[in-house]
């Protein structure tokens, strides 16, 4: 199971979307991570927790792409979101 870390929110400011630090993770992260459309939609999937495996699943089913495509984008999303310690997995 995937998950971001407590403390951070998907916000949408002037049609942009925005991952922002609240309460804790204020403290420890200044600033806030801008996402794509695609960015934010792995980031509400991964708020609720979920498996590599299923959010694939979703991908493929909501969007036009091919898996190897998908994979592309979640790795990197992943690599991104673990790199800035933003995710929690078990």
């Amino acid at each position: 199971m995937i998950k971001t870390k407590k403390g951070f929110m998907l916000r949408s400011v002037a049609g942009r979307h925005v991952v922002v630090a609240i309460g804790q993770a204020s403290v420890d992260f200044n600033g806030l991570i801008t996402l794509n459309d695609t960015g934010a939609y792995i980031w509400e999937r991964l708020a609720k927790g979920i498996t590599y495996d299923d959010l694939l699943k979703e991908m493929l089913s909501d969007y036009e792409v091919d898996e190897e495509t998908a994979k592309n984008g979640i790795d990197a999303f992943l690599k991104t979101a673990r790199d800035a310690d933003l995710l929690v997995e078990d």
